[in-house]
This record gives C-alpha cells, sequence and structure tokens, in this order.
C-alpha cells in the first residue's frame, strides 16, 4: 500500500549561498559542500556527475578569481574618482593625468575581466543544464521501467464477453475515432475523434476540470506555445530526447504538456510571505514527438502525437511539499475510482525518473481487452530544481529568500482513459458508460 505519510527526506538540503546566475543560484553551492552526495544520488539515474561536476568546480573557482579581480578593479576605479577630485581641486593637473591614466588602464582590465567572469556564467550555466535533479531518498536504483516499485493496486480485471476486441477496433465499430483520417490531415498520432467520441472526450475533460476545483485548484486557459525561457524554466530544455515540436520562424515550442505554462507563471515572482499554497488546474492539448515510437504497443490511443490532458500544479512551502504529492495522489485515485477502473500505482526508478523530478508515482488503468496495463498519470515532486530554474521564490519571515517546491500531476490524459473505458466497459450490445460521466455526455450507452 502506498505510505502517504512516509517522511520524503530530501537528498539534499536547500543551500542559503550567494546567487550568481539565475540558474545558477544555490547550485554551486550544494555542489561545493555536497559533492559527493549529488554524484551518489545522481548514480541512481545511472548517471555519471563525476565529470560535468568537476568541471562546474574548476569554473567555478575561476569565476571567482576573475569576479574579485574584477571587483577589485572596480573598487580601485572608485577610490581614484575621489582622489582625482581632490586633486582638482589643488590645481595639481599633472598628478590628474597620470592618475586619469591609471583609472583608464583599470577600466580596460574592468571590461576584460567582466567579459570573463560573462562567459564563465555562461559554460557553467550549461554544465548545470546537463545535470537532472537528484532522486529522492525513497528512489532505488534502477535502469527502467522494470525496476519501478508496485506500491499498491487497487479493483479487479472486468471479466468481458467473447468476442471482446481493443479499443482501435471499437472505435471503428461505433464511428467514435478516425485513425486514418488523421493520418490523411496530419500524419500519424493525429487521430480525429466524432460523433459520440468527441462528445466522450469532452466530458472527461469537464469532469477532471470540476473534480479539480472541488478539489481547491483554479482553472487556468494557458498558452499552447511557450517561448525558450519557459520550456527552459519547467526543464524540458535542453531536450536530449527530442519530444518538442519547434516552431523555428517564431523561435517558440507546443507544449507538451499544461505543467509548462501553468508553472510559468510564477517565473521570476517573490511570494510576498510562507502563507502559500497554490493549486492551478488546466486543460490543454498536448504535443510530443514520441521519436522512435513504433510498433504494436503504440497501436491506437496507447500513444499519440497529440492528445487532450488536464493537469494539477502546485507551489509549496518546502515543509508542505509531501502533504501536498499525497493529497495528489489521492485525488488521482479518487477520479479512477468514480470512473471504476482497475489500477495500480507504481514509484519510479532512478533511470526510469524524468530528468527534472527527485520522485515520480505513475498511476497504471488494466486494459482488459489487450492484457497489459497503461500508463494514465504522472504525479511528480520537483522540490527546488524548477524553482531554481524559474526563480520563483518567497519571503521567510526574516525576509531573507528561499525557493519554493513545484509538483505536477497528470488529472488525467484522456487517450489512454479512453481506451480503458471503451475496452473494460464494451457489451456485446455497446459501450455502457460510467454513472459519473451520464450528466456529461447526455447519453448513457454508446451503441
Amino acid at each position: 500500500m502506498l505510505l502517504c505519510g512516509e517522511t520524503l527526506t530530501l537528498l539534499l538540503s536547500a543551500d542559503k549561498g550567494r546567487h550568481k546566475t539565475r540558474e545558477q543560484m544555490l547550485e554551486i553551492a550544494r555542489i561545493r559542500t555536497d559533492k559527493d552526495a549529488i554524484i551518489n544520488g545522481l548514480n541512481k539515474r545511472h548517471f555519471d556527475a563525476r565529470p560535468i561536476i568537476d568541471e562546474i568546480l574548476e569554473k567555478d573557482e575561476l569565476w571567482k578569481k576573475n569576479k574579485a579581480s574584477m571587483e577589485k578593479a572596480s573598487a580601485e576605479m572608485n577610490s581614484y574618482a575621489k582622489e582625482i577630485g581632490s586633486l582638482m581641486k589643488e590645481g595639481k593637473k599633472d598628478e590628474v593625468e597620470a592618475v586619469k591614466a591609471k583609472v583608464a588602464e583599470l577600466k580596460s582590465t574592468e571590461a576584460s575581466l567582466k567579459e570573463v567572469v560573462q562567459d564563465l556564467e555562461k559554460a557553467i550555466q550549461n554544465l548545470l543544464y546537463q545535470l537532472p535533479n537528484v532522486p529522492n531518498e525513497l528512489v532505488k536504483i534502477g535502469k527502467n521501467e522494470l525496476d519501478n516499485e508496485t506500491v499498491e493496486e487497487s479493483g479487479t480485471a472486468p471479466k468481458l464477453h467473447e468476442g471482446a476486441v481493443p479499443h482501435w477496433e471499437l472505435t471503428k465499430r461505433y464511428n467514435l475515432i478516425d485513425f486514418e483520417l488523421g493520418v490523411k490531415i496530419t500524419g500519424a498520432g493525429f487521430p480525429v475523434y466524432r460523433g459520440k467520441g468527441a462528445k466522450l472526450q469532452r466530458a472527461l475533460i469537464q469532469f477532471f476540470l470540476d473534480e479539480a476545483e472541488k478539489a481547491g485548484y483554479e482553472e487556468f486557459i494557458p498558452p499552447h506555445v511557450v517561448n525558450e525561457a519557459s520550456a527552459y524554466g519547467t526543464g524540458q530544455l535542453p531536450d536530449k530526447e527530442g519530444q518538442m515540436y519547434y516552431i523555428t520562424e517564431d523561435d517558440l515550442y507546443m507544449i507538451p504538456t499544461a505543467e509548462v505554462p501553468l508553472t510559468n507563471i510564477y517565473r521570476d515572482v517573490i511570494l510576498p510571505d510562507e502563507n502559500f499554497s497554490i493549486k492551478m488546474t488546466g486543460y490543454t492539448p498536448c504535443f510530443r514527438r514520441e521519436a522512435g515510437s513504433y510498433g504494436a504497443h503504440v497501436r491506437g490511443l496507447n500513444r499519440l502525437h497529440q492528445f487532450d490532458k488536464v493537469e494539477i500544479v502546485r507551489i509549496e512551502h518546502p515543509d508542505n511539499t509531501e502533504k501536498a504529492l499525497g493529497e495528489m495522489i489521492d485525488h488521482v485515485k479518487g477520479l479512477l475510482e468514480k470512473l471504476g477502473l482497475q489500477y495500480r500505482i507504481l514509484r519510479l526508478c532512478g533511470g526510469d525518473t524524468g530528468f527534472a523530478s527527485s520522485m515520480t508515482y505513475d498511476f497504471e488503468v488494466y486494459s482488459a481487452a489487450q492484457e497489459k496495463w497503461l500508463e494514465v498519470s504522472s504525479c511528480s515532486r520537483f522540490d527546488t530544481f524548477q524553482s531554481n530554474r524559474l526563480k520563483l521564490r518567497f519571503k521567510t519571515a526574516n525576509k531573507t529568500t528561499q525557493l519554493a517546491h513545484t509538483l505536477n500531476g497528470s488529472a488525467l490524459a484522456l487517450p489512454r482513459i479512453m481506451a480503458a473505458l471503451m475496452e473494460n466497459y464494451q457489451t456485446p450490445d455497446g459501450i455502457i458508460l460510467p454513472d459519473v460521466l451520464h450528466k456529461y455526455t447526455g447519453f448513457t450507452k454508446i451503441d
């Protein structure tokens, strides 16, 4: 069983070191003081961080030396400026000219050092972008999905009638989704929903939004494209797996999830005090290239390039992160139970945890017709990884600033929910819809 009260202690504590550039704040201080802990933590991902960290620390030492020299040159210029004023009052023109020559030399030195410092900051920033989040202590070492832990299961598999078929056959039989028409209009992975299929899709979206609102989430309708700063802010860039659709002419990215625009609402924001718990939700289409995906396991709705999803996002005080994650998990469980779907919850191992996440719980529903589990949700905590990039902070009681924590979850992704509903609720006479959807669809059965 999932223990929402488990102590989800961070492997690394937040550091209150001096800020550098926006993306680097705290990270250098953590690497200096917790180098071995970070390397060991990232080993859970089978990620060898030592060469990158060694290079970061080497460049950081150069940064500190050049920064100190630049500040020294600046201080000397200020001192000479005062001296020039005094000399001019005394009429010592020759000495004034000599001092001015020193100032000019210092100004040139300062400019050169500033360029070096800025180049080092960019180099360090690019190296930091290569480091994924350090997994939480509860995350086990592992390479892929085969090493994930099942922490809870609920429900039983439905007994289907003889002749039951997978959802891609049902969509043809009842004229719900046209995959071939999507190929004609756009390409594979862009289905066309029609008739009761479209209405069921819309009904699920409204149901998920209504449930999120009941749970205290404020609804947003965000843009479906974002700029580079937003994509970097939540960790989608650098795009190591080539999943983002990029609009070259406008330098914009199609969103892979509503998490990106919703979380970026609070980019470059300092919350005024410690008393906050921000809960946001939004429905958007999502766009993912899914490079390298092919075969029977991606047939029908199992994997798409464009799909619909309702997302929940939270911004929390670090002390509330564990509780918030438990609440998000319970929220997704409630949705699946109201839909009457069998599900299981997995805690992902290090090798299967997303780049920006410190810990992720996946929800899978059982597809009786396909006889396989389908992922329908991920609930993740990012701790300070995103807020560090976003410069998302809050004022503490003593008026210092501290990084907030971010979390997000799918509540829910539509394609595989649609697939499971159609397959698990099919009968010889049609597809019987769960009671909770009747008021949204206006019909109780697809036949």
